[in-house]
């Protein structure tokens, strides 16, 4: 089969570019093994998981808050072969939509394992081989496993397995408290599992910015999800009937499952792309520029297997760009606003710098504003004010750095921040637009007026305190 472009991935950077390579006219193939297109994030990674965070999250709304509201109804309760038949829906409907964009675009969907032979073929094991003028890789990632004694038990998964459980353990360990450990942590504390959290850092979510992480500490906390942090997982044994997890200074712990989540590698070997002259490196990725091109210049490479972020909008963006280049456009990946959303009970979202970054480029001239939940309108009549949210400007110009929000649906909220950075925007100007009322999209205009030093609905100081 010859093409204009061939895809080798058929995730979120790959279906995106090959959707929008055909649509710039080119030719275009997408080399996928797995049986339905999507990747991680559709088949087993942020489509089924967000499916189970909002399945958590009515149960919360159902036993928490609505007879405050005055919605009587009985005590709520999981049925979790429901919500699990409900997550497959969810997935089936998103993977299907992919096979039709692709069938309404004419791409052409190769099923099977690819890799290259030579710069300008990939071969597919049972089926024929693609040639192209121009290729990307989209590659993905695969789940991380330390090499830590007894984590070759079948209790011991990643989150591929854990999506695949039919019953909630009722005691369960996380090893590793960054965004996914975090997020089925919180999931399954909602479920009715003792959770446990191990991290060898200091600190959850430790990319993010440090008031965050405190915040989720603390209502994870109150949640009474425990939490062991500078720790590490030493040993674990399997007894047949349940695990004893050997961590820190020779403490132990039992459970029924063990979640491992210490983070993603790039999918890179086993591609054929050392023979060819593409550069990569195991741990970091393939290497690629901002127009994500490789070291071979016709050959593209985006998402996870190319290092960057490890995120599928992200994925989504170097799709289209890779594809615009691939076409005979010019392109590139601005990585300034990239939103960073975080599903636990409360939603944690960024986009630009976080506080510590924001110093550590500009020093002194850093004002930072934090609006709390308890003083939003809208936050209060659904009983949701636990966070706040942070703006973060320079005080030279007033562009605004960076915001970091805590709190409810603040993963949607988060795009105002998005488009802010991107036009390079002042915090005056934020601060000074109209917000609908009562809105919880007030508290991003509120923020930036405190950091002004022109509080309205929160006291005068220079940062509001976080809502205890």
């Amino acid at each position: 089969m010859e093409v204009d472009v061939a895809v080798l991935g058929g995730g979120p950077g790959g279906y995106t570019a090959a959707i929008r390579a055909a649509q710039l006219g080119a030719k275009v193939a997408c080399i996928e093994l797995e049986p339905e297109l999507g990747g991680t994030c559709l088949r087993v990674g942020c489509i089924p998981t967000k499916a189970w965070v909002q399945t958590a999250a009515y149960l919360h709304a159902a036993h928490d808050t609505f007879a405050k509201l005055g919605v009587r109804v009985g005590d709520p309760q999981l049925d979790f072969a429901a919500a699990n038949e409900w997550k497959a829906g969810v997935v089936k409907q998103m993977t299907g939509g992919v096979a039709s964009l692709f069938k309404a675009a004419g791409v052409e969907w190769v099923k099977g394992k690819g890799s290259f032979s030579d710069a300008n073929t990939i071969a597919v094991e049972g089926g024929e081989d693609v040639t192209f003028k121009s290729a990307i890789i989209a590659t993905g990632s695969f789940p991380l496993r330390p090499p830590i004694e007894g984590l070759d038990s079948q209790r011991c998964v990643d989150s591929t397995g854990l999506l695949a459980q039919t019953e909630v353990p009722r005691r369960l360990v996380v090893l590793g408290g960054g965004i996914i450990g975090a997020e089925f942590a919180s999931i399954f504390q909602r479920f009715g599992s003792e959770v446990t959290i191990i991290e060898m850092l200091e600190r959850l979510i430790p990319q993010e910015d440090e008031d965050a992480a405190k915040e989720l500490a603390k209502q994870f906390q109150r949640r009474g999800i425990t939490l062991h942090l500078g720790k590490q997982c030493t040993r674990v044994d399997d007894s047949g009937s349940e695990l004893t997890v050997h961590f820190g200074d020779g403490e132990t712990m039992q459970a029924d499952l063990m979640l491992v989540s210490v983070g993603r590698g790039p999918t890179v070997e086993g591609l054929g792309v050392e023979a060819i002259g593409v550069e990569f490196d195991k741990r970091k990725g393939i290497a690629s520029d901002e127009h994500r091109r490789t070291t071979v210049p016709h050959i593209y490479a985006v998402g996870d297997c190319a290092g960057y972020w490890q995120l599928a909008h992200t994925a989504f963006r170097e799709g289209e760009v890779a594809a615009e280049n691939a076409c005979g456009h010019d392109a590139v990946v601005d990585n300034r606003a990239v939103p960073r959303p975080i599903y636990t009970d409360p939603e944690i979202a960024g986009v630009g710098l976080t506080e510590a970054e924001a110093r550590e480029q500009y020093g002194d001239d850093v004002a930072v504003g934090q609006f709390p939940w308890v003083a939003n309108a809208r936050a209060v009549m659904q009983n949701e004010t636990i966070g706040w949210v942070k703006s973060i400007h320079e005080t030279r110009y007033g562009e605004l750095l960076g915001l970091v929000m805590v709190g409810p649906h603040v993963t949607d909220l988060v795009e105002a921040g998005v488009v802010a950075i991107d036009a390079e925007s002042t915090v005056e100007t934020v601060a000074d637009g109209m917000a609908a009322h009562p809105t919880l999209s007030e508290a991003i205009k509120e923020a930036g007026l405190v950091a002004l030093g022109r509080p309205i609905h929160v006291p005068a100081r220079k940062r509001a305190p976080a809502q205890a």
